[in-house]
This record gives structure tokens, C-alpha cells and sequence, in this order.
């Protein structure tokens, strides 16, 4: 996969932030269950926000693949980081695909890379059972200006974000499935919270809902069906940066493990230590869940320009498959790490602690929840044809 010319620098920027700041920070963002705000700063002012941007509008440029890595090297240090950070390349992904050329998306593009604007996602809606294909706002449109309203029931870290890109319907006439994006922007956002963000793992996201009003210019709707957004970009950009961000938190766990049996068998040499066999079946997982998502990177670059290929349903059985796969298997390596480090493991104030990355590990099968994408994967293969 082709390297951009910034990708070894920034990479460069990213380790030391995960060093210098993400790191030290992730036990209190979990404790306390607060947004990362020095870390995503840090981000901001190394221009890490706009690394997927194309150089031409001032952004990194970097790969999808450039951007997995990031993920998973962000992932071990703070899944709650590393998870803001995948999302908000999520949406910038979306814009990068579908509205190059559009004058306010070139302006906006423009932005992220030199402002760092942070990204988020309203998809979710109260009202369709969690069917994210289906809309009940609308977008109003008077003249060539819009207005539109959603009761979003997630929209993470919404407190602190410029920008959210919003599903609604078409027009007050579409079908619930007819769906657009819209850019939506400070200062012309309000967002009402709904509720409060005490939960078992990613506790820096932020996660809770709100009840988003917001107008703008027309030029603000994505130029393309959000059914064809999410097909070709979002639903396999997502499951690939989610799926790299939990293969950090696995590899640290698993980092955590490899220290605790090497420090074991030096204090009995030519001794194997119990926990090694353990440790042995766990990195077997850990092989498979990276290459799977290099896989799918290797996949996703070689159709993202065509979208008859991105369109079939074999493709987006496979994206599903990658995220089930890899949900499961974080959740497992986790604990393989668990096991084989023990109680040092199970306390929260040992080098060897893994609760944190167990809790936001169990995370991954929620976030669209596993059997939803199962159910949707069975319907798919009653009529696909080319798997």
C-alpha cells in the first residue's frame, strides 16, 4: 500500500503524543468518564485531525491504511482516544469520497486541516428501532436555505465537537429510506442533551443523545443518497478504523501478558511458565484479527474507486464479517491476556492492570450490535450470488 510522503512523520507525532499525553491521561478519561480533551488538542495541533485530507487542500493525505495504524497505536494507550479519533476520520473519510469539488465541502476540507475541526456522527434517531437506513426528520428546505431537527439517541462526544455530519430524509415527502447527509455547523447547531454518560466501557466518548436543531445553506447536503454513502464509504471505513483501534487495545493487553511470562521465565530459567501456553494461542488470535484487517484493507482500497464493486453484496458481507470477527476476538484476547497475567492483571493498580481494556473491549459487539449485522449478513446471503 502507497505510503504519503507526511505518513512517517505524523505516525512520528502520534507515538509521541501516546507517550507524552494520551497515556498518561487514559486511567483518569476512564475513572472519571470525561471527554480527552488534552489528547485530542494534541492531535489538533499536530495535524493529526486532518490526516486523511488530501494535500491539496493543506491535509496529510495519508492512507486509509496510514489511518488504521494510527487507530491501533492510538488504541493502545486509550480506546476512548482512539475511538474519537476513528469516528471523526469516519466523517472525514465520507467528505474526502463524495464532495470533492463542491465549493463549501472544498472550504470545509480546507478547515479541517488547518483547524483541526472535530467531527462527529448524528445516525442514530429515536423512533426506527435502531435502523440507521431509516429517517424520521426530514430536511426543510425553504428557498436555499434548510432547517432540520432529530432526536439523535447517540451522538458521541457531541459537547465538543464543530461540526456533525446528520441522516435525515430527503424532504418532508421522502420515504424513511430516502436519506441524506447534512453538514451541519456551529454556531447555527443547538443540541439538547438527553440524559448522562455512565457506562461500562469508552467511557471518554461521551456517548449520550440529544435533540440536534440546526439550519444552513442548501450547499451544505452531501450530493449523493446516504445509501450510497454508506455502502461504499462508511460502512467499511467504520468497520475497519473500529476494527484497528480494538486490535491496539488487544496488542497492548497482549504486550502486557508477553512482559508478565518473560519476567516470569527469567526468574526460573529453562523453566516454561504456565501462563506461556496461554500466551501462545492468544497471539495466534492476535496474528489472525491484524491480518484480517489488512485484509480488508487490501480489499477496500482495490474497489473504493469503483462502485459497481463496492456496491455488491459479497463486499459488504465481508466488511460485516470483519467487524464480527474482530468484536469477538478483542473481547478474547483480552482475557487470554487476563488469564495469563492474573491478579496482578484483575488489579487496577499494578503495570499488569487489563481492566480498562477489558471493559472497552466489550464495547465492540454493541457498537452496531453483532447480532443486527448478523441478521443483516443472513439476509444477504439468502439472494448473493458471488461470494
Amino acid at each position: 500500500m502507497q505510503s504519503s510522503p507526511n505518513a512517517a512523520a505524523l505516525f512520528s507525532a502520534l507515538q509521541l503524543i501516546c507517550r507524552d499525553v494520551v497515556g498518561p491521561a487514559a486511567v483518569q478519561v476512564d475513572r472519571d468518564s470525561v471527554f480527552p480533551t488534552d489528547s485530542i488538542a494534541a492531535l489538533r495541533s499536530a495535524g493529526l485531525l486532518g490526516a486523511l485530507v488530501p494535500t491539496t487542500y493543506g491535509g496529510g493525505g495519508c492512507s486509509y491504511a496510514e489511518i488504521s495504524a494510527m487507530c491501533t497505536e492510538l488504541g493502545r494507550s486509550c480506546g476512548s482516544t482512539a475511538m474519537v479519533f476513528a469516528m471523526h476520520q469516519i466523517q472525514v473519510a465520507c467528505v474526502v469520497e463524495h464532495c470533492q469539488g463542491q465549493p463549501h465541502f472544498d472550504e470545509f476540507l480546507t478547515e479541517i486541516a488547518s483547524q483541526g475541526r472535530l467531527i462527529a456522527s448524528a445516525t442514530s434517531e429515536a423512533g426506527v428501532g435502531g435502523d440507521v437506513r431509516s429517517s424520521v426528520c426530514a430536511v426543510e428546505v425553504s428557498g436555499d436555505k434548510f432547517a432540520l431537527e432529530k432526536n439523535a439517541t447517540v451522538i458521541s462526544y457531541g459537547d465538543y465537537v464543530h461540526d456533525i455530519l446528520v441522516t435525515a430524509r430527503r424532504n418532508t415527502e421522502a420515504a424513511a429510506s430516502d436519506q441524506v447527509i447534512v453538514h451541519v455547523q456551529r454556531p447555527l447547531l443547538e443540541l439538547e442533551p438527553r440524559g448522562t454518560w455512565d457506562a461500562f466501557g469508552m467511557r471518554g466518548t461521551c456517548s449520550i443523545g440529544y435533540l440536534l436543531r440546526a439550519t444552513g445553506a442548501v450547499d451544505q447536503i452531501v450530493p449523493h443518497s446516504y445509501s450510497d454513502v454508506s455502502e461504499r464509504t462508511m460502512l467499511p471505513v467504520t468497520h475497519i478504523l473500529w476494527s484497528s483501534l480494538w486490535l491496539g487495545i488487544a496488542d497492548d493487553a497482549m504486550d502486557k501478558a508477553r512482559i508478565f511470562v518473560r519476567t516470569a521465565a527469567r526468574k526460573s530459567p529453562g523453566v516454561t511458565p504456565p501462563g506461556a501456553r496461554h500466551l501462545a494461542v492468544a497471539q495466534a488470535a492476535l496474528d489472525a484479527m491484524r491480518a484480517g484487517v489488512l485484509v480488508a484493507l487490501d480489499e477496500y482500497e482495490a474497489v473504493r474507486r469503483d462502485p459497481e464493486v463496492a456496491s455488491t453484496l459479497s463486499f459488504a458481507i465481508r466488511m460485516n464479517e470483519l467487524k464480527l470477527t474482530a468484536s469477538v476476538a478483542v473481547v478474547q484476547i483480552v482475557q487470554a491476556a487476563m488469564n495469563v497475567c492474573g491478579i496482578a492483571a484483575y488489579r487496577n493498580d499494578t503495570p499488569f492492570s487489563l481492566g480498562r481494556h477489558l471493559r472497552d473491549a466489550h464495547s465492540a459487539a454493541v457498537m452496531v450490535h453483532n447480532d443486527r449485522i448478523i441478521e443483516h449478513n443472513a439476509s444477504l446471503l439468502c439472494v448473493a450470488k458471488e461470494i
